[in-house]
């Protein structure tokens, strides 16, 4: 029976290979143009947007004269990153090294899956899920810093403090790696990650400051943003364009926008919404006490998701993130994050077809581009409330009734040794 699951697994991890190889190859194509997707070109946010950036720091700078530059300090290292393989010019270098990380991601995934425990799901996801989201998923740095992000939960398991290292380097990528921190264990995992990622995290920015000027021009940058067309807050003015709604679609800060009557409000109500999504994330840390090993990757996911759908902003990229995280979740036998994983999964589907298949049924908001946007965020919401729902009745006490508390707690305790030290 043992030699049979043996090459049982074998065979399935050798079957998700060849579909990862296969569907990264067609990725490829498309990026360097063998295959044409319909829609906006997808890759000159390289060619053009972050080969300027390069120009600009290999010149001694940070961008402070491109409103576009929206990202933390350690961003810089993503954009100069095609210097590692010089012998390419910057884009075919660029698409290469997001290849690599991709591989990285599946590596891990396949690895953490074949310790007890846990199992190949997460590998599954993202192997299918990645290339749902189309060659904008190579065309953009995202994927780099989910690969940080996928290493810090997994690492995280048995080494806290580099969790908590490789949290920091990925929020000084992208933000959002800090709620990576969010669902660690109590007392000594606490202290060892959220101490690590402060220490790290000044070091870095300390380090990025005196390099470079300007490290922190981002912060007025993305402040000044306003409502983007694919964002949640926007299906009301989608909506409102039916009825005669006196607004426009700008270009601004690098994305397509709301400017009209009442942008503002609904923009600044989302702002409102994401702090009752920390208000909420606050109180379950306060409240939780069962943390099984799978806890910290299904918080992270569950906050991924509170501030993917309550952004001001949901660029097709962003779709990585809750993939990346939710595949981490999938590796672990007790987490139940199995239904939120899928909904994302389908959102990322649905998110091709709008971008960039769909963008100009967006961008005039018929009914084709309405329908699409309100399904991909319907199932981000419902992903959302879901996962929600799940951790906090998995984790507060009370939050179960009758007889299943224990259940709980056996399968806590089964979880244990996987994140034994």
């Amino acid at each position: 029976m043992t030699v049979r699951t043996g090459m049982s697994d074998r065979g399935g991890r050798g079957l998700s290979l060849a579909v990862w190889g296969l569907t990264r190859a067609v990725l490829l194509l498309c990026v360097f143009k063998v295959f044409t997707v319909p829609g906006p070109d997808v890759t000159s946010d390289v060619s053009v947007i972050y080969q300027g950036w390069y120009q600009v720091l290999r010149a001694g700078s940070y961008p402070l004269d491109d409103v576009t530059w929206q990202y933390p300090p350690a961003a810089a290292l993503a954009v100069l990153s095609p210097d590692l393989l010089p012998f390419l010019e910057y884009a075919s270098a660029f698409f290469v090294l997001v290849l690599l990380c991709d591989a990285l991601v599946l590596g891990l995934l396949l690895y953490a899956g074949s310790r007890p425990g846990t199992r190949d799901a997460g590998a599954w996801l993202w192997v299918v899920g990645v290339p749902l989201l189309g060659p904008t998923v190579y065309a953009r740095y995202d994927l780099m810093v989910t690969a940080v992000a996928v290493a810090a939960l997994l690492a995280g398991v048995r080494r806290p403090r580099v969790l908590g290292a490789l949290a920091a380097f990925g929020t000084l990528l992208k933000v959002w790696p800090v709620l990576l921190l969010v669902g660690t264990a109590r007392g000594r995992d606490t202290r060892r990650s959220w101490s690590a990622a402060a220490v790290t995290a000044a070091v870095l920015a300390l380090a990025a400051a005196v390099v470079l000027p300007g490290a922190f021009a981002f912060l007025t940058f993305q402040r000044d943003r306003g409502l983007e067309i694919e964002s949640l807050g926007a299906l009301v003015f989608h909506v409102a364009r039916q009825f005669g709604w006196e607004g426009r679609v700008e270009l601004r800060y690098g994305s397509m926008e709301f400017a009209g009557p009442h942008v503002a409000l609904v923009s600044t109500l989302a702002l409102a919404l994401s702090v009752l999504a920390f208000g909420w994330l606050l109180v379950w840390r306060l409240r939780a006490r069962t943390f099984a090993v799978h806890t910290p990757a299904d918080a992270a996911f569950t906050a991924v998701l509170l501030f993917t759908v309550t952004s001001r902003v949901i660029s097709p990229q962003y779709m990585v993130w809750p993939l990346g995280v939710g595949a981490v979740c999938l590796v672990f036998r007790g987490s139940r994050m199995a239904l939120p994983s899928v909904l994302v999964l389908v959102a990322t589907a649905v998110t091709l077809l709008e971008f960039p298949l769909g963008f100009a049924h967006v961008v005039a908001s018929d009914a084709e581009g309405v329908t699409l946007m309100a399904v991909r965020n319907g199932l981000l919401v419902a992903a959302t409330l879901i996962a929600g729902r799940r951790l906090w009745r998995d984790t507060v006490p009370g939050a179960r009734r009758g007889c299943a508390a224990p259940q709980l707690s056996r399968a806590a305790r089964a979880d244990t040794p996987a994140s034994a030290p």
